[in-house]
């Protein structure tokens, strides 16, 4: 009976379809669900993913801008910092392509109200006008074209150095700004004196931005420009632009994923930059700030009104400007190179302000290495008034009698009597006399430098230098600038920095102008040629080394950021003439450089000095500028010294006391060097 059912037809045809049916009620219920989910699928990628989908579909490259790296540090010899770098966080804009005129004048002006207005910080603020031309958008606040903006990946920087408070803000309503981004820089900092003036003001230098034409101009033949930013600072005088490639670093990046449209869609990979070498100086901070304290007090006490009395200061008392190198005689080391006046580094920051250049813009330059004076009221003024390059007046007699000794124009013994006046000229009608026409009687070689003697030196060198180098002629000048170059003046001294200027020769503009015999007359006592303080330093240790002429040296040693040593700066010997000249001549010279010079005799060693006044022809009449070198001590040379005081009379009274307060300065110092190595005071 069980059988009989089971192999019924019809039951069995039954059973399939309800199978059947099942199946496909299944499969349609399985394609109803998965047509579900791509409708809600495409749904999702309509309605919510289709910007970031759009987006996605346009990346095709990525965008890398450069970061300037952190400058190297710039310490003296002690180490103590001179020029450092401190982090600072900054706003900056970065504009796009296609944005809104209207929209970008909205947001310099929500900036200024919004964030810089309601934050208060303590430093001066851009103001909405400002913010614009920051921008770089090619107009200003008013829609009117200024200039083509830069590169549009470049991003612009509204304000340097933001207060917590803005930087607080900012983070809070970041949403709000969009284009606005605070990044971390890095801002020049110099060291600050009591005085509110930097220490070696004009030799460390400065730094501005690399978007300037001077900056553009400075650095066009410097292959690794390439790699500056427009927005970064660089080296634009002094140590800051010599060293530049040292301090500066390696740029580091950050690359943001752009889509076609140039739109930033994802987060920035941050390559960091390589921080910059620091450099140790030679200068030496105690001594620097004692001389150029001693500039300052002793300009102004040659100023007072009451020596417009005196015999001697008298000719002092508009003297308004000082300098003095300090240079080691071994080593060329420089340890002071001070300008008076000087200024506070530190208003470049950001950008000096037009009334503070206008203030200190005579005196910006190194005037130990070029042209500077103090600040006058206006043009015609400053016309009567003399640079910091002078004439060398009697600093150059223990030269022209070494000239002598060695050309066998005279000998050390040989005599001459001085009667205050010497004639000279075709017909005899010219004449030079010496300071007040003073009378010195019976002198040789030694004692002619030692009292300062111009007729000497007109009939002893000049006269017979004259006479025995061709006359009338162009030979007279090149065998004396032979010499003169061999000790470092006319030529640059060799030191490496930025506009050194290498001195003039007026010899053949004097020789036009009257003759080759008075041209070599007054060069024989320091009236052709007009040097530098540094040259001035550079002659008188290659005096005291007998010969050895040292490149002045500013650097001794360069090390990267870890502290390791990347090189050490080597005394370097740029021409040796010690042999040309005899021991004897040599010694007949520095005998004689017992100029009389307030406050060095009372030094607890010996000092070979040689003061002079240079005379000078300027808008207002003739001025006397005090002059004076020096080195210590005579028994062993270690320091030279160079002081230059435009108009500050006779070098015994006008610069004298700034080299004593040197010599003082760097034997304190350096451990009672000099008074060691002199052995005490005796005669000599």
């Amino acid at each position: 009976m069980k059988s009989s059912i089971m192999d019924d037809p019809k039951k069995k045809e039954i059973t399939k379809k309800r199978h059947f049916s099942f199946r496909i009620n299944i499969f349609f219920f399985v394609t109803f669900l998965l047509f579900s989910v791509l409708i809600v699928r495409l749904a999702i990628l309509q309605f919510v993913q289709a910007k970031d989908l759009k987006a996605a579909e346009n990346t095709n490259t990525n965008q890398t801008n450069k970061i300037a790296p952190i400058r190297g540090n710039i310490y003296d010899s002690t180490k103590s910092p001179l020029a450092y770098t401190i982090p600072v966080q900054s706003l900056f804009f970065r504009i796009e392509p296609g944005q809104d005129k209207d929209a970008n004048i909205d947001l310099a002006k929500r900036i200024e109200r919004d964030i810089f207005d309601k934050a208060k910080p303590n430093t001066v603020s851009p103001t909405a006008e400002e913010i614009v031309l920051a921008m770089d958008l090619g107009y200003d606040i008013n829609k009117k074209p200024v200039k083509d903006p830069s590169y549009y990946s470049v991003p612009r920087r509204i304000k340097a150095d933001l207060s917590n408070a803005e930087i607080a803000f900012l983070l809070e309503h970041r949403d709000e700004f969009k284009g606005l981004e605070v990044t971390e820089e890095s801002i020049r900092t110099y060291e600050v004196e009591d005085d509110k003036t930097t220490i070696a003001t004009q030799l460390v230098g400065y730094t501005n931005a690399f978007s300037t034409e001077t900056a553009k101009k400075i650095y066009k033949d410097n292959p690794n420009s390439e790699e500056y930013l427009s927005n970064e600072n660089v080296g634009f005088d002094g140590i800051e632009r010599m060293y530049q490639d040292e301090l500066r670093g390696k740029n580091g990046s950050k690359k943001y994923p752009v889509n076609a449209a140039m739109k930033i869609i994802g987060r920035a990979e941050v390559t960091a930059p390589i921080k910059g070498n620091n450099l140790y100086l030679s200068i030496n901070k105690d001594v620097q700030k004692a001389t150029e304290k001693m500039l300052h007090d002793h300009i102004q006490y040659l100023r007072s009104p009451s020596n417009a009395n005196d015999a001697y200061l008298k000719y002092g008392v508009k003297a308004s400007s000082g300098f003095a190198v300090a240079m080691e005689v071994d080593t060329g080391r420089v340890i002071t190179m001070a300008n008076y006046p000087d200024y506070d580094a530190n208003a470049w920051t950001g950008g000096m302000a037009t009334a503070t250049y206008k203030e200190i813009e005579t005196y910006i330059q190194n005037g130990t290495i070029t042209t500077a004076k103090a600040k006058y009221p206006d043009a015609k003024e400053n016309a009567k008034h003399p640079s910091s390059i002078v004439f060398m007046g009697s600093t150059i007699k223990p030269l022209s009698v070494l000239i002598g000794l060695k050309e066998k124009l005279f000998t050390a013994g040989q005599t001459y009597y001085d009667t205050g006046t010497f004639t000279f000229g075709r017909d005899g009608n010219s004449a030079i006399s010496n300071s007040d026409r003073h009378a010195y009687g019976s002198l040789n070689a030694s004692s002619a430098i030692e009292v300062s003697s111009n007729t000497y030196m007109s009939a002893m060198v000049g006269i017979p230098f004259w006479n025995k180098f061709g006359r009338e002629n162009a030979k007279v000048t090149a065998k004396w600038a032979e010499y003169l170059a061999k000790f470092g003046m006319g030529v640059q001294t060799g030191s490496g920095l930025p506009g050194e200027y290498a001195g003039s020769n007026d010899f053949i503009k004097n020789a036009e102008k009257d003759s080759y015999q008075s041209a070599m007359v007054y060069a024989s006592w320091g009236q052709n040629e007009k040097t530098t303080t540094l040259q001035l330093a550079q002659y008188t240790a290659t005096l005291a080394s007998r010969g050895k002429r040292m490149k002045p040296q500013f650097v001794e040693e360069i090390r990267d950021y870890q502290g390791n040593l990347v090189k050490t700066i080597e005394p370097e010997v740029l021409d040796d003439s010690s042999k040309e000249f005899s021991q004897a001549d040599w010694n007949t010279i520095i005998h004689g450089m017992k100029s009389g010079a307030q406050g060095i005799d009372e030094l607890p060693f010996n000092v070979a000095r040689k003061t002079g006044t240079s005379t000078q022809d300027v808008a207002g009449g003739r001025v006397e500028n005090a002059v004076l070198i020096a080195f210590a001590p005579v028994e062993n040379p270690k320091l030279a010294v160079a002081v230059v005081v435009p108009e500050g009379g006779f070098g015994r009274y006008g610069a004298s006391p700034i080299a004593a307060k040197i010599f003082e300065a760097y034997d304190a110092a350096y451990g009672g060097v000099l008074t060691k190595l002199g052995g005490g005071k005796r005669p000599w």
